[in-house]
């Protein structure tokens, strides 16, 4: 009888222990999945980002009769600072941008000049292409100049993904009345962007593309922004490499040093 009272009560703990395992496990998973909008552009943001990067990448831009091809160095300190330098081809060879917080020149050495870029120019085109100076260097916070809200799920190229809303608040002076994008579940990889105008029209799109490592990362590496009224029209970014956390200070991201950055 005594055996028998002690299997009960054995048998009975171990059930209840195996419940109570399975609704914290299921607790857990469903806090893992439960990501708020902003946390889950917060995790795609900086997995492409880091805290500071740097990096070399090819630019192609691509128009109906003609292409060109420019290779480009690039460093980065978030959230406030970014310096571009061309090192192909050669008559472009030595063009630097620069951003220091909400700044933004460009060192033009042909002329030997520096050319301030007033906010009213973030809208132009970069070098030709259909990446405007506020999408290389990101003069706008899409972390703190938006509100995310979470409006759906899609697949992107066989990647289950959410789909996040991004308006500007009312005291944000940015460039685009909306933005959305597709974010992988996995990884969170940022597939594709879409960016619309003030009145909620369609201007472009991005894509990334050929996910591989770079820095350690596992992160798209080729990237194509298309504009939507310029039919044969794209831009090819696509990273040869990259390194995250670098031992980088404010102070390098200076005019004097665009005038020498090599």
């Amino acid at each position: 009888m005594r055996n028998t009272r002690l299997k009960y009560f054995f048998n009975k703990a171990f059930f209840l222990l195996f419940i109570i395992g399975l609704f914290c496990f299921s607790v857990q998973t469903a806090s893992a999945d439960d990501l708020s909008a902003k946390e889950i552009v917060v995790k795609a943001n900086d997995l492409l980002r880091g805290k500071s990067s740097s990096a070399t990448a090819v630019m192609k831009v691509i128009k109906p009769d003609w292409s060109r091809e420019m290779t480009t160095k690039i460093w980065m300190l978030e959230p406030d600072y970014a310096m571009i330098l061309i090192t192909e081809p050669a008559r472009d060879k030595g063009n630097v941008t620069l951003k220091r917080e909400k700044e933004m020149w460009n060192w033009v050495p042909s002329i030997q000049r520096i050319i301030k870029i007033p906010p009213s120019m973030m809208m132009q085109p970069w070098m030709g292409s259909d990446f405007n100076n506020d999408d290389l260097v990101r003069e706008s916070s899409i972390i703190e100049d938006y509100t995310q809200s979470l409006i759906g799920e899609e697949v992107i190229d066989g990647y289950d993904c959410y789909k996040v809303l991004l308006m500007p608040n009312p005291e944000a002076g940015v460039v685009w009345g909306k933005v959305i994008m597709w974010i992988s579940k996995k990884g969170f990889l940022e597939l594709k962007t879409e960016y619309y105008d003030e009145d909620e029209n369609l201007v472009k799109y991005m894509t990334g593309s050929q996910v591989k490592e770079m820095g350690g990362r596992t992160i798209p590496s080729y990237w194509e922004m298309i504009s939507v009224d310029k039919e044969g029209e794209k831009t090819v970014l696509e990273y040869k490499s990259m390194e995250f956390e670098i031992d980088i200070k404010p102070s390098f991201f200076s005019e004097q040093r665009m005038k020498r950055i090599r």
